[in-house]
């Protein structure tokens, strides 16, 4: 199985910090955030890496190469400008083959095991699901008996970490923008969207303040 690490946002949220440095490439505990997912998904057992990248990409492929020093093989889906995570994804559809394939969001911190992305499913797609932060405390979908909802009372919000059949995206034509939300909440009503819950260690580092704690957490 292939997995994507989605790269290609501007960060307008860590500005100062993204002017001149990408999202992926800005430093925790020592290491870019990228490095820390691209580490991650080779001890799962990724191999094949797909990055789409966009604003100051080149400094992303200068810092990251191959991948080669991680253990993998990375390939680079560049956009002119940021397309969605859906449009993004739909581009990059080439480079991921005809499986159905894992994504990261390239701009989280988390301890989820990778590995279980790799579990065989019958769903057109897997999200996995945590608790609200503080800043997103509406939740995105529901999970009942391990299918998503699209509303109900209890919600949860989706990590950015999932598995996708690339049929859904087949559609959207490459270099277009879309919502990923555009994509699954039509398979999320047909009942075709499967579910987990995480408890670990999880942040969307989108500020400069959740950056510094995350620095901070992990220099204990």
């Amino acid at each position: 199985m292939k997995a994507m690490i989605l790269a290609a946002g501007r960060g307008e949220r860590m500005r100062p910090l993204t002017d001149d440095t990408p999202k992926p490439l800005l430093v925790a505990g020592g290491k870019p955030l990228v490095v820390w997912i691209i580490t991650a998904l080779a001890r799962a057992g990724f191999t094949e890496l797909v990055m789409n990248v966009s604003h100051r990409g080149e400094r992303i492929e200068r810092a990251l190469g191959d991948g080669g020093r991680w253990g993998v093989r990375l390939a680079y889906s560049r956009e002119p400008e940021p397309l969605e995570t859906a449009g993004g994804i739909a581009t990059a559809l080439p480079l991921l083959g005809g499986a159905p394939f894992a994504v990261v969001n390239g701009d989280i911190h988390t301890d989820f095991d990778f590995s279980k992305l790799r579990e065989p499913r019958e769903s057109a797609a897997h999200l996995v699901l945590v608790d609200n932060p503080p800043h997103h405390a509406a939740g995105d979908f529901t999970l009942e008996r391990g299918r998503v909802g699209n509303d109900g009372p209890i919600r949860c919000t989706f990590s950015g970490i999932g598995v996708y059949h690339p049929s859904l995206f087949a559609h959207i034509p490459a270099g277009t923008k879309c919502q990923l939300a555009a994509v699954l909440r039509p398979q999320i009503a047909a009942g075709r969207v499967s579910g987990e819950h995480f408890t670990g260690r999880w942040m969307d580092i989108g500020t400069p303040e959740r950056l510094a704690a995350l620095d901070h957490a992990l220099s204990l």
